[in-house]
């Protein structure tokens, strides 16, 4: 039941609305990724509408990218919305440990209980309270660097907490994966990280077990960055074949390609 395969067409059967109140330069990639791979976007952000969505959408991602006043109150009202309704939703901390107001921010969103936390290896440590060097939305830490702390953040939490980087680490605080797959590639274009998040939202959407839903969105999201890299001539081209790939693996092809380390 917990193969890559399995979560891939329990997410697909089930088509989840996605609620995401991601930042304005991830908001077209992040929508065509989730409907390539077999889910239903919504970039529903407004105070006046997004607690309501939440309770009605099969997930929520928030993304802290671009932050205002305004926005953060949304995210809030939005994220307390859907734990009262058991929606479950995905925090991706971008760039938290950089300024005052986003380390605010990422407490803030952290205490109200995302069932599955996203960043790269410095936002991880940073949301963690440990040291961090990332510059910005780059991470500057490794992602083994991060395990402790993720870990730490997981049982803290009870969330899901994933670090990616070229080999992603997946932990609920007892169980642990990682997973190899990805391309060199996937960096070089914007918005992988949280296009990312949106897809493991939309995993988590319908499954009762939200780390093995994240692993096997972490592996499909890899698999679909080899085979786009196979093809692509470069960045641009790449995103096109990526978003091709999301589409066209199929859950035999994604058991089979997944290269995923348990402990």
């Amino acid at each position: 039941m917990d193969t890559p395969s399995y979560h891939l067409g329990a997410m697909r059967d089930a088509a989840p609305l996605v609620q995401n109140i991601t930042n304005y330069v991830a908001m077209n990639v992040m929508a065509n990724v989730l409907l390539a791979a077999g889910a239903s976007p919504a970039m529903v952000h407004a105070r006046g509408e997004a607690a309501e969505f939440a309770r009605i959408a099969s997930a929520l991602s928030i993304n802290i990218g671009t932050l205002d006043d305004e926005w953060i109150e949304c995210m809030a009202i939005a994220a307390d919305a859907a734990r009262e309704a058991g929606t479950p939703w995905v925090l991706d901390p971008v760039a938290v440990g950089a300024t005052a107001m986003r380390r605010e921010a990422g407490a803030r969103l952290l205490a109200l209980g995302p069932r599955v936390v996203r960043g790269n290896a410095s936002e991880i440590l940073a949301l963690s309270g440990a040291e961090a060097a990332g510059r910005g939305a780059d991470a500057a830490d490794a992602v083994e660097n991060a395990e402790d702390a993720a870990r730490d953040l997981a049982r803290r939490t009870g969330a899901v907490v994933i670090a990616t980087g070229p080999v992603d680490f997946a932990t609920d605080g007892s169980r642990i994966a990682r997973i190899r797959n990805g391309h060199a590639m996937m960096p070089r274009v914007t918005v992988m990280g949280c296009s990312l998040t949106g897809l493991i939202a939309a995993f988590v959407a319908p499954a009762d077990d939200a780390f093995e839903a994240s692993v096997a969105a972490l592996a499909h999201y890899g698999y679909a960055g080899e085979i786009a890299a196979r093809e692509a001539k470069g960045p641009g081209s790449f995103q096109v074949a990526f978003l091709d790939a999301l589409h066209a693996i199929d859950g035999p092809g994604l058991d089979a390609a997944a290269r995923i380390e348990r402990a």
